[in-house]
């Protein structure tokens, strides 16, 4: 049998595998020609291969025959269908799910293949993703360490147990629409105090990412960098009695668990 054509083929080039995809070109992980992208939206499929030059598809089953790894990057809904539709050609190949809310139980009842899960964020288009990847009993520890080694070129990645990936999806791929609602709050409040509205985005903005990095780079905790930045009776300890009093620590762990939960309710709607 002859080498595939492609090492990657993405069944579904929405706004996750597409940043996917941009991240690991980005990265020199792989060139563009190693990526096969099927794809029904034709401006979706034309600005990709324009801004990125990979090759695209409209045949799912292109993806199947001609990828190495196959992931999916398609609705919830749509997965399991998807991989009854593939049969047989995906049988002795690795699948890797994008999709929150189907388990690899469910995946692995209609497809015989090698199934992983993998739960990452849009930051992977500029190589800050947070990733998670959960391994079903088929899979192999050369697989785990491909998709170890992708994900870890492209920013973070951890791996967790099937059941923890809905946490995963709450935290790091609802996350950062919950960091950019705080970054709109922080500049909305640098404006009431009148700044104007590019200058305070572009500084809460900077300032999330210098927090961020700090804290990555120090190995500190988040109490020791608070600390760090509080002097007693300060502007910086008058804003947290604020957010204390407010409860916006509380209201964040709640969104986290909020959005768990939904992603809990959809592996239900989909058995």
């Amino acid at each position: 049998m002859s080498a595939a054509p492609y090492r990657f083929g993405f069944i579904g080039a929405g706004k996750l595998a597409a940043s996917v995809i941009r991240g690991l070109l980005l990265k020199n992980f792989c060139a563009p020609d190693a990526i096969l992208a099927s794809e029904p939206n034709v401006e979706t499929r034309a600005r990709l291969q324009n801004e990125i030059g990979i090759s695209l598809t409209t045949e799912n089953s292109e993806i199947a025959a001609k990828a190495d790894i196959v992931f999916v990057g398609v609705k919830p809904p749509m997965v399991l269908p998807v991989l009854r539709e593939l049969g047989d050609t995906i049988a002795r190949k690795l699948i890797v799910s994008f999709a929150a809310g189907i388990r690899i139980t469910q995946m692995e009842e209609v497809t015989p293949a090698r199934i992983m899960r993998v739960l990452t964020n849009t930051p992977s288009a500029i190589g800050r993703a947070a990733s998670a990847f959960a391994s079903g009993p088929r899979v192999t520890e050369q697989d785990r360490e491909k998709i170890r080694a992708m994900f870890r070129a492209i920013g973070l990645v951890v791996e967790v147990d099937d059941e923890q990936i809905d946490a995963v999806t709450a935290l790091a791929g609802s996350g950062p629409a919950f960091v950019y609602a705080m970054i709109e709050a922080l500049a909305r409040g640098g404006e009431k105090m009148g700044l104007n509205k590019q200058a305070a985005l572009q500084l809460a903005a900077q300032t999330a990412l210098g927090a961020a990095e700090m804290m990555i780079t120090s190995g500190k905790s988040p109490d020791e960098l608070i600390n760090m930045v509080v002097t007693p009776g300060g502007t910086t300890a008058a804003g947290l009695r604020v957010m204390e009093d407010r409860s916006v620590a509380d209201a964040l762990a709640d969104a986290v668990e909020a959005a768990t939960k939904r992603g809990q309710e959809m592996a239900q709607e989909n058995l």
